[in-house]
């Protein structure tokens, strides 16, 4: 005799025909037919190698064995049942962790956050803030909103949102403003520009971009986020670099200027999840954002 647990379908076959004491009821109940819960009996008691039920008139009847198994299964399906209920309702009650840098969610998701928990009440959104620690991949997260160039990781589910556009930025408060306003992109290359070194390669890249010697570039100040980098341009302290959905509010009222313009890049601005937790709410979140950053645009 095996020690090894029944096949499942067996179980709930038995399962079934005991607590609504008929195979006919219970085939109803699993979507299958009178045969099939009758072979599966079977394969259960030649499994255990006892008889469950008895013939009692027309009907079946448990044996002293098929009662003892009838309280354990229905014991255990019962807790299962609870069990499943209760996940699928943390899951459904659960916030949407959406990871994010710091410089993203202050400057362009906060803003946006009462129209998005309007548009999508169920999501429940709950940012995290990081600067290139966040991973989906950790518990804790269910997904992350990243700039970054394709390939995609093979073991995530990625939804493109945006091609990255990156530019010069400076405030009229500039001391330097009115020199380079009007000046070719050239001009910067004798300018201490502000940089991050979150992002290092962020000058060199629009540079080339611009056909113009990344070699001759001069770095002034530099900050450890953009963030920083885009507050201390705010503040009049020198031309920055940025993404253009980062400084877009800042252009419309006037607090920077591009003269320069943008230049996509390889790079898109886009909603990472792992595969093994793909969640419908993701996608709901990626039309809404595609949506928002188009407007931006």
């Amino acid at each position: 005799m095996s020690h090894d647990l029944p096949p499942l379908n067996a179980l709930r076959a038995f399962e079934a025909t005991a607590r609504l004491n008929s195979v006919s009821q219970a085939a109803e109940q699993l979507h299958v037919t009178h045969g099939a819960v009758s072979r599966q009996l079977k394969v259960l008691e030649e499994h255990l190698g006892v008889s469950l039920f008895v013939k009692d008139g027309r009907g079946l009847k448990l044996t002293d064995a098929g009662v003892r198994l009838r309280d354990a299964s229905s014991e255990a399906f019962e807790r299962l049942r609870t069990v499943c209920a209760e996940l699928t309702q943390v899951h459904a009650d659960a916030p949407f962790v959406l990871g994010c840098s710091g410089s993203l969610l202050a400057r362009w998701f906060i803003p946006r956050l009462g129209r998005l928990n309007a548009d999508l009440p169920d999501l429940r959104l709950h940012l995290s803030a990081g600067e290139g620690d966040l991973d989906p991949r950790r518990p804790g997260l269910d997904a992350l909103l990243v700039f970054a160039e394709p390939p995609w990781p093979a073991d995530m589910q990625v939804y493109e949102l945006t091609s990255e556009c990156i530019g010069p930025v400076l405030s009229p408060r500039f001391a330097g403003y009115e020199r380079l306003r009007q000046a070719p992109a050239s001009a910067l290359l004798g300018e201490p520009l502000l940089h991050t070194t979150s992002r290092p390669q962020a000058w060199p890249s629009w540079a080339r971009q611009n056909h113009l010697d990344a070699a001759g570039l001069t770095f002034g100040q530099g900050f450890e986020h953009l963030y920083y980098l885009l507050e201390a341009a705010v503040a009049g302290l020198g031309v920055a670099i940025a993404p253009q959905p980062l400084v877009a509010e800042d252009v419309k009222a006037g607090r920077l200027v591009a003269p320069w313009g943008f230049s996509q890049t390889p790079a898109q601005l886009a909603l990472w999840l792992p595969k093994r937790a793909a969640d419908g709410r993701a996608r709901q979140l990626a039309q809404w954002l595609k949506n928002e950053l188009r407007q931006t645009d």
